[in-house]
């Protein structure tokens, strides 16, 4: 598991703006509190209370701010402790009173929680999905709990040669002589890579998804993927001229075993809302042929290089991501989950946010983290 990215912390209709109290969120395997404030803009703090370890998240929403059930002591959404009941109402508070705060940005439906220190000049922008707001496309929010690696889901998802057997309706489970994957052409961006292939298909099953794709037959589906940071997926499927699928993937560790996936998945065809339920329960049908692959995987957790598996060149994508994977460990990016896991019923610790890079002096220790390797490999 990674700082320094966006993850999705609930869909943006599960804060509910007026509530008595914060929603309690795990990612990356530390709590956290989210609320909205008086404007109705989404709030997000470290859960734990600098005072003596209180959870916020039972608390109470205090107008702008949150409420220790403890002790009462409250915080801004900036992370600052406003009120210290226990010293009086004209008290100094101690500026090391302060918890962690983190950049929330809600856009596509979804609530995006910046969990990282990097100022805003430098950290990678929100996967972009330009279809969400346009007319011609229909997007329907899909969100699943599955007992894995995240990143086991996230190499899945760009393994082309996964569909033939996993998945019965895009392919021929291998049984046509003439299957093979076509040689994949990848294309980086900063943050990621992906590719875009021709794939034999058979038509689609459901009838009234066939006659709209106007393709009856087996045929050609142009299809592809690619990643976006550490946890973020994008997919592609075009399946004639006129009918597309485009769905974004993001993946919100909760611990290092358990993936929170909110899926978007779009149409530009049968955009009626009568057919949501039926792209739903398709979405569903196909997401449960992963899962049943990827939770018996042994070891459970991914490899970060490739020394124990033999990748192919259908793989190429898979072991690009690696790469970036090691990219960002090397930053000192990764999170040390050993040691989280040695210390977890003695320490509470903090993902560090951008306030830290501004001011020392803090009660919850930063998430220890795998120690980055400079370019020329020293630590």
């Amino acid at each position: 598991m990674y700082i320094n990215f966006w993850y999705v912390a609930c869909q943006a209709s599960d804060l509910t703006y007026g509530a008595q109290q914060p929603l309690k969120v795990t990612m990356l395997g530390q709590q956290f509190a989210l609320w909205r404030d008086t404007k109705g803009e989404a709030r997000c703090v470290s859960n734990t209370c600098s005072h003596r370890s209180g959870a916020l998240a039972d608390g109470r929403i205090r107008g702008d701010c949150v409420e220790c059930p403890y002790h009462g002591w409250t915080f801004k959404g900036d992370g600052s402790c406003v009120r210290l009941p226990s010293l009086g109402a004209d008290a100094k508070i101690p500026n090391r009173t302060r918890i962690d705060a983190y950049p929330v940005d809600e856009r596509y439906g979804l609530i995006f929680v910046f969990l990282g220190d990097l100022p805003e000049s430098e950290r990678p922008p929100i996967q972009p999905a330009p279809e969400y707001d346009d007319p011609d496309w229909r997007f329907i929010p899909i969100s699943m709990d599955w007992k894995i690696d995240y990143k086991r889901s996230v190499e899945n998802t760009i393994d082309p040669a996964h569909n033939e057997f996993t998945h019965p309706t895009h392919g021929f489970l291998g049984a046509r002589e003439d299957y093979e994957v076509e040689d994949i052409t990848l294309e980086d961006t900063d943050w990621g890579t992906g590719f875009m292939n021709p794939m034999k298909s058979p038509p689609l099953v459901q009838r009234d998804m066939r006659e709209e794709s106007g393709r009856e037959g087996d045929g050609v589906t142009y299809a592809g993927s690619g990643s976006h940071g550490p946890n973020v997926t994008w997919t592609y499927i075009h399946i004639s001229d006129k009918a597309w699928f485009h769905g974004f993937a993001f993946h919100t560790p909760v611990h290092s075993k358990l993936d929170r996936i909110f899926v978007l998945f779009g149409r530009n065809f049968m955009q009626d809302s009568k057919y949501d339920k039926t792209f739903e329960d398709r979405g569903l049908f196909i997401a449960e042929q992963d899962r049943y692959v990827l939770e018996p995987m042994n070891p459970p957790l991914t490899p970060i290089n490739s020394k124990n598996e033999f990748l192919v060149p259908a793989d190429k994508a898979i072991a690009r991501y690696r790469e970036f994977c090691q990219e960002w460990e090397n930053k000192g990016w990764r999170i040390d989950v050993n040691k989280v896991c040695a210390d977890q019923d003695r320490v509470a610790y903090a993902i560090p946010s951008p306030a830290r890079r501004q001011s020392k002096g803090w009660v919850l220790p930063e998430v220890p983290r795998i120690a980055g390797k400079a370019s020329d490999g020293t630590a």
